[in-house]
């Protein structure tokens, strides 16, 4: 069977967001990133408080899609082995046994992460950023693809664990999964009163419209997706400017500009050009820089977010022509 085409790629991935669209309502923001998460090879975080469908939102994803998933519910006593796999002994052959942990999966649902001890959230780190784990010694590689949706609550919750900045940098989006309009609330009632259940997302209809081959296509035509000078430039003085902002202790790093670049990239292939115009990278601004930057205590006394002053600086940064 032939690969299938760029166009139908593309059409295969939009199906994809309106198969979502039949379990969650509104978000459309974070359909997006997850699905360009999965073709720029980049990992998630999705922050919310509880109850506004984070969990139920990758369940839907892994849904349309023909990819192994596993889910695993982060909680103060996970250990790292319990995410990774360990060496068990097995008393018929007398020899030890690598037991693989759910982290060897396509799509891994990391439920609440911030609710485990930051050990076993470093636990992560190699499988996120080499795509392998590493167990007495042994490096055993992930399958492909490989993408982690890790679900957060905001740290103001008690019982919660900060991300450190090495993990947070690991994630090459952090979505912020708001609360619905009341429009939107009214919708999710009715859904709820016809008989809609969350853990039976066949019986609301969600199918499988994309698979391996449909992504590995898509992928292909995003990295033909071209960049100029110009666009490369605009997306560097971004990043230098979060380095030189007084409201930041810490600004965004080369390998933020390389992801902001790589999301950007995705996002214009996603709305049918095969080239990157500086809309695009204003675009991904916010969701690939967020987690990337750190506030100035004084600075956060004084009300100030990562957004706003990222979007400061994608108001004064000169936009090339």
């Amino acid at each position: 069977m032939s690969a299938p085409s760029a166009d139908s790629a593309r059409a295969a991935l939009e199906a994809v967001r309106s198969e979502i669209s039949k379990a969650v309502v509104g978000q459309d923001a974070a359909v997006t990133g997850l699905v360009v998460a999965l073709l720029c090879r980049g990992h998630v975080l999705l922050e919310g408080v509880p109850g506004v469908a984070k969990t139920l939102l990758v369940r839907a994803l892994a849904a349309t899609l023909e990819l192994d998933t596993k889910r695993v519910q982060f909680t103060p006593d996970l250990m790292p082995s319990d995410v990774t796999g360990s060496l068990i002994y097995d008393n018929r052959t007398a020899e030890f046994s690598f037991q693989p942990g759910p982290v060897f999966t396509n799509l891994l649902l990391a439920d609440e992460i911030n609710r485990t001890p930051p050990k076993t959230q470093a636990s992560l780190l190699e499988a996120m950023e080499e795509r392998q784990v590493s167990v007495e010694g042994t490096a055993r590689k992930l399958p492909d693809p490989f993408l982690v949706a890790a679900t957060q609550n905001p740290v103001e919750y008690e019982g919660t664990y900060p991300l450190p900045e090495a993990q947070l940098d690991r994630f090459l989006l952090k979505l912020q999964i708001p609360l619905p309009s009341r429009e939107e609330e009214v919708k999710v009632l009715t859904r709820h009163a016809e008989g809609f259940d969350p853990r039976d997302l066949v019986a609301a209809g969600v199918r499988r419209v994309a698979g391996p081959a449909e992504l590995d296509a898509a992928r292909a035509a995003v990295a033909k997706t071209s960049v100029s000078p110009e666009v490369s430039g605009y997306v560097v003085d971004i990043c230098r400017a979060t380095r030189n902002s007084p409201s930041l202790s810490l600004g965004a790093s080369p390998r933020g500009a390389t992801a902001l670049l790589s999301t950007a990239r995705a996002w214009a292939w996603l709305t049918g050009r095969d080239y990157v115009t500086p809309d695009d990278v204003k675009a991904l601004a916010l969701p690939t820089l967020r987690h990337r930057i750190q506030l100035r205590p004084e600075a956060e006394m004084e009300g100030v977010t990562a957004d706003s002053v990222i979007s400061s600086i994608l108001a004064h940064v000169p936009v090339p022509r």
